[in-house]
């Protein structure tokens, strides 16, 4: 059996409130062994960091989205420092995010997203883990930033969709690049050509459940369920094999995040 790790998914969202455990349960039967959680806001931390506490399958991230920008106060920043020390060493807080820059939304105000965006690149730095980002019609400016912070442990550019050329930057910067279901879509054309000429060194997996649903169950809820059928429809636009393609995203999860490959499998 394949293993994958679901590096991108919101688990703790009120979507899985009814069957959490169930689809859990039936992720790792799938082989999806571990799946990252990704703090949005302060008002979600408790709760991810207690669904993480009480299943050894979890891992957290914790950070401030640019998405809930109006809801992020002023405090926050101060407060993700002191989570991210309190948790240090703590091999199941593994990550900075999800945060990013987003230029797709209704009238984003990108100075302050660019604020916030440099504070958390500093945070990471600062207690040296990966940080796990958000870009959406973005990646001039997030590159830019990446090359001033130059974060010694990378990332994660989440459910990249952009040109050959700016993969390029970011893996030269140390980063992988999650693919999830957008790429299956067949009108995704671009994305495929991309996809197909990307190192495989360069890639790992998610859904970002429940969003961005696969073009094999559309318009439903994303589920780490999921994450098996995806790896396969990208191998084939990758010209490989399910298995090959597994292979390389578990060893380059692992890779990221100090991980023994041996130890998820």
């Amino acid at each position: 059996m394949n293993i994958y790790i679901d590096t991108h998914t919101h688990l703790d969202f009120s979507d899985f409130d009814i069957d959490r455990e169930a689809v859990l349960d039936d992720s790792y039967r799938l082989g999806v062994r571990r799946l990252l959680l990704m703090g949005v806001s302060q008002d979600n931390w408790d709760r991810l960091w207690g669904l993480v506490e009480n299943d050894p399958r979890l891992y957290a991230a914790f950070g401030l989205h640019p998405v809930f920008l109006d809801q992020h106060r002023t405090e926050d920043l101060a407060l993700l420092r002191e989570r991210l020390q309190r948790h240090a060493g703590d091999p199941r807080c593994c990550a900075v995010g999800e945060f990013g820059l987003d230029y797709f939304i209704d009238e984003p105000d990108r100075e302050r997203q660019q604020q916030l965006f440099e504070a958390q690149l500093q945070i990471a730095a600062d207690v040296e883990l990966p940080v796990l980002l958000h870009v959406r019609r973005a990646h001039a400016p997030v590159v830019a930033a990446l090359k001033r912070y130059k974060l010694r442990r990378g990332g994660i550019i989440h459910a990249f969709s952009g040109s050959a050329e700016e993969a390029h930057e970011y893996i030269r910067l140390g980063f992988k690049l999650g693919l999830g279901g957008a790429a299956t879509w067949p009108q995704a054309k671009r994305m495929h050509r991309v996809i197909a000429q990307l190192p495989a060194s360069a890639l790992v997996l998610e859904t970002d459940s429940p969003d961005m649903a696969p073009a094999f169950r559309p318009y439903q809820r994303n589920s780490p369920q999921n994450l098996p059928q995806i790896c396969a429809q990208l191998a084939e636009l990758r010209g490989e094999t399910a298995e090959q393609l597994a292979r390389q995203c578990l060893h380059n999860t692992c890779e990221l995040f100090d991980w023994s490959v041996t130890a998820v499998s």
